[in-house]
């Protein structure tokens, strides 16, 4: 009887599926205790564009594996290290933070840890410089956002800003990419600059924050993540208004519940723009193909996707989605094996030579990825500045995108 049974295991399609041969784990490392909206919105866009094909590729059946590093960039490492001993593991996806993938650049590309990147903005992330760069992203990258937000803060009129930065890795990136764009009007002027670390509360926000009233700025660059966003916020809503700055922000603060502490200060307090990729679902009319990626997502999500109304960090899901549609599309190019360390390979030269136009969120995105070198070392970065833009939160906690750099579709 067992024999019987083994037999026809063997010849089910549902037993072939179940065999560990015939599944490849996607593992998730991002921070789902401190930014937990971040890192459900990634895992659902990027499941939502799975299930357009049935979660399989090629009859491989796909996982995500939820790796919660909590901001840790010593429990990434761990992830990344757990990930290369499953046989079957196909790839990394990342999660918001930056300094882990900057941290251990290098261990990830000698391991040949295939990384695809929806949030992280760091600019030395995908700069790994070698050819043998296993790093891919579709998000913002740093050393584009600086020019977003210098030329938005000067359309609203701050040629002399005060930037707030987070002392990270990501913090000093961003801080470089800021003073480069600033000196291309301004050669010979400073840039003031403000270093906060994480965890910083609300009455040391509010005394960085007079301090930089007192140097007269005409508003604030801030980058930095939710937690500490919202404290500055809170800091700057209990001065006098008549010397409140406008913040211009990088996009770390959608990724936690920014808008559910402080919301109620920002339509009434303090002026607030944001950085974000240039696709708002609240932005209507929506496309049909966007309207159906929407109503796909609620069908699988029902009580977590858009459960106010609207997408909660939205660039995650909309970033996972897309990333994910690519992932599909580089996969079309080759023939998987059982051998997870040659699907990385192909994988990797299927994404620097992507053939056939990709329908995402975002974009189309027509031959993204390039092979990585110095004179191209934008060659593993999707997204382009033509591609960013500001947004504005609503009275709901929805973005609406308001402004686009010039030159942007």
């Amino acid at each position: 009887m067992k024999i019987l049974l083994l037999f026809f295991c063997f010849l089910s399609s549902v037993c072939l599926a179940a065999n560990s041969k015939q599944v490849f784990r996607i593992y998730h490392d991002a921070d789902y205790s401190n930014l937990n909206e971040s890192a459900e919105a990634i895992k659902m866009g990027f499941l939502t564009a799975l299930d357009e094909v049935d979660n399989q590729i090629q009859g491989y059946k796909i996982e995500l594996v939820a790796k919660d590093h909590r901001g840790n960039s010593n429990r990434s490492l761990l992830h990344f290290k757990q990930f290369l001993k499953d046989p079957n593991a196909l790839l990394v996806l990342g999660g918001v933070h930056s300094p882990p993938y900057i941290k251990f650049r290098k261990f990830i590309n000698e391991s040949e840890a295939l990384l695809l990147v929806p949030w992280a903005a760091g600019g030395p992330i995908t700069r790994y410089p070698s050819k043998d760069n296993w790093v891919f992203r579709l998000s913002v990258d740093d050393t584009k956002a600086g020019k977003v937000l210098i030329n938005y803060a000067k359309q609203q009129g701050c040629v002399a800003p005060h930037l707030l930065l987070e002392d990270t890795a990501w913090g000093r990136s961003n801080y470089d990419t800021l003073l480069e764009e600033y000196k291309t009007a301004k050669p010979n002027s400073a840039l003031p600059v403000s270093w906060f670390n994480w965890a910083t509360q609300e009455n040391e926000a509010r005394i960085m924050v007079h301090n930089i009233i007192e140097s007269e700025p005409q508003c604030i660059i801030f980058v930095g993540n939710a937690i500490e966003g919202a404290e500055f916020v809170k800091a700057m809503a209990s001065i006098d208004e008549a010397q409140r700055l406008p913040i211009v922000s990088h996009w770390g603060i959608t990724a936690g519940n920014f808008f559910k502490v402080v919301g109620g200060k920002l339509s009434a307090d303090v002026s607030l723009a944001v950085l974000q990729s240039c696709f708002s679902f609240e932005n209507k009319p929506l496309s049909a193909f966007s309207a159906r990626v929407f109503n796909r997502a609620k069908q699988l999500f029902p009580t977590e996707f858009a459960k106010h109304g609207f997408v909660q960090a939205a660039p995650g899901f909309i970033h996972g989605y897309d990333i994910a549609k690519l992932l599909i599309a580089a996969a079309e190019q080759i023939k998987l094996t059982d051998s997870v360390a040659t699907n990385r390979a192909l994988l990797k030269s299927a994404f620097e030579d992507l053939q056939s136009p990709v329908s995402g969120l975002v974009k189309t995105y027509q031959r993204p990825f390039s092979v990585w070198s110095d004179k191209n070392d934008s060659a593993h970065e999707a997204l382009t500045v033509q591609d960013l833009c500001m947004g504005q939160y609503q009275s709901n906690g929805s973005i609406k995108l308001v402004y686009s750099y010039p030159g942007s579709h």
